[in-house]
């Protein structure tokens, strides 16, 4: 009996021809254990005739002020090391049909000395210059070696050449560029016509897509440039279309599943805690409130995400949702990602439930507080509050997932930076109600492509402006030579009734990283700049009672100054701290950055962050335009273009965007905490258009064939069994 394509597409990568059973061990490491595995290992990029030059033309840009990178073909002419200035150089000398041009190292000589012999032949990329004798010239160029064969298929029929990333693994077992390349070409012409088609055929065509084998061929060895592209363009549609069809099953399941609670305003409980507060809703909060009523008085799960910039109000309008199921006899859960910051909501909140007591004429509204962190008797208590449903509100962090912990009549679950719980977690939380409403918070305004995309199943609601009374936080990137009036600043600002965090990225010191730690500088501090006026410390290894102590004195104004690490990066909210000092900042991400940031300027007054930097990286890094950085000199200059944005923007939302430009979706939100597949060919940036279409076909099809019953839908729910069935069990979890 023959073998199925399935079962030949599933033999052992060692039966192919130059592997074997020792180099099939490393293909393994890598993730790449039989046939298939190979052949949708992609090239990690190509090279184009069309964008190649030669020595010549080369050399003609430059001295007509080409600035950016180009690739030419070269052959090595001569290998040298050139003693300069005490130090020793590599130059190289390589041409082609019609010149020389040369490439340098200043680094790792030895090494790439190895790697370049006289009459080899290999394609160069960088942004040449020229040398003082008028040479043109790379310095560190990249560079792939490519045959004879294929510099002559490459540069006189045009054929385009693929390049793999190849570990460690494979250059172990002597296999490099050539032999993989090679290896791969074998399995592609031997094996691609047995892949089966993923896609329904009516997919295929409505988006005007080539079929999966072809696909597959030409993203490793394209026909040409046209075919290149429409292989990417299959790809990226599968891709983004299955993740869609996940998103899609997730929200159905979610709204069809079990009942939800419907839930009104029953009483004056709303209005009289509206009349409790010190200031206005923004019309944004309002008409988010207004969403989320209409939610809650549906029978369907509520199953919403409210995003807004940090400081812009979401807690109050949750807190009102909350009071909402209580009114509706509900319990209410508020999940806050650490264990100080569900103790701060826990505090705030009792104190405005006996202010709302006071205005309603009824019984003060109980809140609890469950963290991982308490005394025995204490977590026992109320423990049992929550299981007789004494306590209303609950507020805790991942204690709230315990086995131990039963509500007896949840009805709304809010999660606080959602995107620091994983789905299983959530998962556990939401299994222990009836359905109950929910709505995730963030604070890290979400791009509107990764929203529909990563969140896709969820309501979003925006609370797009900023309390009225609230200014421009100022931004400023210094050298660390500007420290000591840094410090002097904020001893002036101290008379003006000013606060001051300053945050460094370690605790103590490390003998590996030569970065600033709070302990360090804290017992510096206290015996010079700082030994005249009250200094605080609060770090991640205190325990939660411990910090909370130090908030509490630093809310009382018993610091004026608080040396931190990033403990403090989340919901701290102390209204005179209107100064962050930043050190090492170069060391932390954009959306962490951003938050730090939100710690301050929560009052009337201006407030300034500082971000500190070594003073010569700032006079070598510095950018003029963020708007018009190529994708080369984002990639190169991440660390700066990082600084720059916070000094440039505080809407929290170009930041995001720029963020994902920096780092890709999977890395921001952790596709791995969403349960989705890794994103490997789409940019969400870029491809809205696919996205869009991937995701209006996906939504169709589910809301007609949820089960996916239909004649041609049953190949999408076999590629759904046989390639995604680890993100399956997440299609039920929102």
């Amino acid at each position: 009996m023959n073998p199925s394509p399935e079962e030949i597409l599933k033999k052992s990568v060692q039966f192919l021809k130059s592997i074997g059973p020792k180099r099939a061990e490393s293909f393994s490491k890598m993730g790449i254990a039989t046939v298939r595995d190979l052949l949708f290992y992609f090239p990690s990029k190509h090279l184009d005739r069309t964008t190649i030059l030669t020595a010549i033309k080369a050399y003609g840009h430059l001295i007509n002020g080409y600035e950016g990178e180009l690739t030419i073909v070269g052959k090595v002419y001569e290998v040298e090391k050139i003693r300069f200035r005490q130090k020793q150089i590599l130059k190289i000398q390589f041409r082609d049909n019609s010149g020389f041009f040369e490439c340098v190292w200043f680094q790792g000589i030895n090494y790439f000395a190895d790697l370049f012999h006289e009459g080899e032949i290999f394609a160069l990329s960088g942004k040449p210059v020229l040398s003082k004798y008028g040479n043109l010239q790379f310095t560190h160029p990249d560079f792939d070696r490519i045959t004879e064969e294929e510099s002559n298929n490459l540069l006189n029929t045009g054929k385009i050449i693929p390049f793999y990333r190849i570990p460690k693994e494979l250059r172990q077992k002597n296999i490099g560029d050539f032999s993989l390349r090679k290896i791969i070409s074998s399995a592609v012409e031997n094996y691609s016509s047995y892949l089966e088609e993923t896609l329904p055929l009516n997919i295929i065509q409505d988006q005007k897509l080539i079929s999966l084998p072809d696909a597959v061929r030409n993203y490793h060895f394209p026909d040409n440039p046209d075919m290149l592209r429409a292989a990417v363009q299959r790809l990226k549609f599968e891709e983004i279309f299955y993740l869609e069809i996940l998103v899609a099953l997730r929200k159905h399941n979610y709204k069809t599943s079990q009942p939800g609670n419907s839930m009104k305003i029953m009483s004056h409980l709303v209005s009289d805690f509206l009349k409790t507060l010190s200031f206005q809703l923004t019309k944004s909060q309002l008409r988010v409130l207004s969403e989320i009523k209409k939610d809650m008085e549906s029978p369907s799960p509520m199953n919403r995400l409210l995003q807004g910039d940090v400081g812009s109000g979401k807690t109050i309008v949750a807190l009102i949702a909350m009071l909402i199921a209580v009114d509706n006899g509900f319990q209410a859960v508020l999940m806050a990602p650490t264990e100080i910051l569900a103790d701060q909501h826990a505090k705030n909140i009792s104190k405005m439930m006996k202010a709302l007591s006071k205005v309603s004429g009824e019984r003060v509204i109980k809140v609890s507080l469950l963290i991982g962190g308490q005394k025995k008797s204490e977590r026992n208590i109320n423990l049992a509050d929550i299981e007789l449903q004494q306590s209303d509100i609950i507020i805790g962090t991942h204690a709230l997932f315990e086995h131990a912990v039963q509500f007896k009549k949840l009805g709304l679950v809010i999660v606080d930076e959602q995107h620091r719980f994983g789905v299983e977690q959530r998962a556990k939380l939401l299994n222990k109600g009836i359905t109950p409403d929910v709505i995730v918070m963030s604070a890290t305004p979400i791009p509107r492509t990764l929203s529909m995309t990563l969140y896709g199943d969820l309501d979003v609601s925006t609370i797009s402006e900023m309390p009225l009374d609230r200014k421009s936080i100022k931004t400023y990137l210094r050298g660390e030579s500007k420290i000591p009036d840094i410090y002097k600043f904020i001893l002036e600002k101290i008379k003006e009734g000013y606060q001051s965090f300053i945050v460094y990225p370690l605790v103590e010191e490390s003998e590996k990283l030569a970065l600033k730690s709070a302990m360090t500088y804290y017992n510096d501090l206290s015996k010079s700049y700082f030994k005249d006026i009250k200094l605080g410390l609060i770090h991640g290894r205190m325990s939660w009672r411990e910090k909370e102590e130090v908030m509490s004195l630093f809310l009382a104004k018993q610091f004026d100054v608080l040396i931190s690490t990033t403990v403090i990066e989340v919901g701290i909210d102390i209204p005179a701290a209107n100064i962050m000092l930043i050190n090492d900042a170069h060391r932390f991400g954009l959306s962490q950055l951003h938050q730090l940031r939100g710690r301050i300027g929560r009052g009337a007054k201006q407030a300034y962050c500082i971000l500190v930097i070594k003073d010569e990286y700032l006079a070598k890094n510095k950018i003029q335009d963020l708007d018009y950085l190529s994708p080369m000199r984002l990639e190169k200059h991440k660390t700066m273009v990082r600084l720059q944005t916070m000094v440039q923007y505080n809407d929290g939302f170009k930041i995001s965007e720029i963020d994902l430009r920096l780092r890709g979706p999977g890395d921001i939100f952790g596709t791995a905490q969403s349960g989705f597949p890794e994103l490997k060919h789409i940019n969400i940036i870029q491809d809205s258009e696919i996205i869009m279409n991937a995701k209006k076909t996906a939504f169709e099809i589910i809301k007609e064939d949820p089960h996916l019953r239909n004649s041609a839908n049953l190949i999408i729910k076999k590629s759904l069994l046989k390639y995604y069935s680890a993100s399956l069990k997440y299609a039920k979890i929102a």
